[in-house]
């Protein structure tokens, strides 16, 4: 891991990701209903309307990438304003507006997905998110980030529409990890336009010597860091890389790679059965102590009330004491 974005794919990579894709005839108007805590949206073929969380209705052209926080319902149509004719709920399970169970087949709206015919085809794909490292992403995205479509289309997308044609071995797993490729190529896309208004940790990589400092916590937090070894690596004198880090991520670097560090070690708590004198080392302290101390002192518990919680099914509530 060398950054933020490949450290959220690191640890919450898809596993069995769902994705829909529908030929449909107009009138059509579907409603996601599953509450997965992020999803994308994309036209493969024609235009719609998104609406998310009851705020007015957004067109979706051919093409555009809509990333969707939080596990509100959304509603897609050829129109905007139509009722949903068709709710979609966990586990992909659809029904009529009067709660009876249909499939494709019983649908007016769906067609053959080659039909040429169809009016639009829409391919909708859910991803499973949790954790520290997860938290940081999507704290920085808006409810609804939606990227135009480019005068290319993504190779992620393309290779995704052509897999979901087949029926062979190994779908599953090819889909899961072009999901990866199309979330986080859509997420750096967003970050990169003026209005995503991205956070100091994306803008900061950008910058030649501090870039290269957050490379390097990334990617060893073992590694016993010092700013006068991150400076050195960045070719500049302790003072100034300070202050030039301090500049760009708005906390010194030493705070910043304990954040990183506790971070860390909370999602490896929580979705590993290694030990805490393991997980220390791993992310740069000494012992199992040591990491609690720093642990408590960052989130506000300690490692294995955070590890107890998370088993529990339930979602600590802890934060770092800042958040850029």
């Amino acid at each position: 891991m060398d950054d933020v974005l490949s450290g959220l794919l690191q640890d919450i990579r898809a596993h069995g990701a769902l994705f829909d894709q529908s030929a449909l005839a107009p009138p059509w108007s579907v409603r996601f209903g599953d509450g997965a805590p992020l999803s994308l949206l994309t036209m493969v073929r024609g235009d719609a309307w998104l609406t998310s969380g009851g705020e007015e209705a957004v067109p979706l052209r051919q093409g555009d990438v809509a990333i969707l926080v939080g596990p509100q319902p959304c509603d897609v149509a050829d129109a905007p304003g139509r009722a949903p004719m068709v709710f979609q709920h966990t586990g992909n399970h659809c029904t009529a507006p009067d709660g009876t169970p249909v499939t494709a087949d019983d649908l007016a709206m769906c067609t053959d997905l080659d039909d040429p015919e169809a009016g639009a085809v829409l391919l909708r794909s859910a991803y499973p998110v949790q954790g520290q490292v997860c938290d940081r992403v999507l704290t920085a995205l808006p409810r609804l980030a939606l990227v135009p479509a480019a005068p290319r289309r993504p190779l992620p997308l393309a290779m995704i529409e052509a897999e979901l044609r087949k029926d062979v071995p190994g779908r599953q797993v090819i889909l899961d990890r072009l999901l990866d490729l199309l979330l986080l190529s859509t997420l750096r896309d967003w970050f990169d336009r003026p209005e995503s208004h991205a956070p100091a940790w994306y803008r900061a990589h950008r910058d030649p010597a501090v870039g290269r400092a957050l490379k390097l916590i990334h990617g060893d937090l073992a590694r016993p860091w010092t700013v006068a070894s991150l400076a050195a690596e960045a070719g500049m004198s302790r003072a100034r890389f300070a202050q030039r880090f301090h500049g760009l991520l708005g906390q010194p670097p030493m705070a910043y790679l304990t954040e990183w560090r506790i971070c860390r070690a909370a999602d490896l708590l929580a979705g590993t059965d290694a030990t805490a004198d393991a997980i220390s080392r791993q992310v740069g302290y000494a012992n199992a102590y040591a990491l609690s101390v720093a642990f408590k002192r960052t989130l506000g518990i300690r490692p294995t009330e955070h590890r107890a919680l998370a088993r529990a099914g339930a979602t600590p509530n802890t934060a770092p004491v800042h958040q850029p």
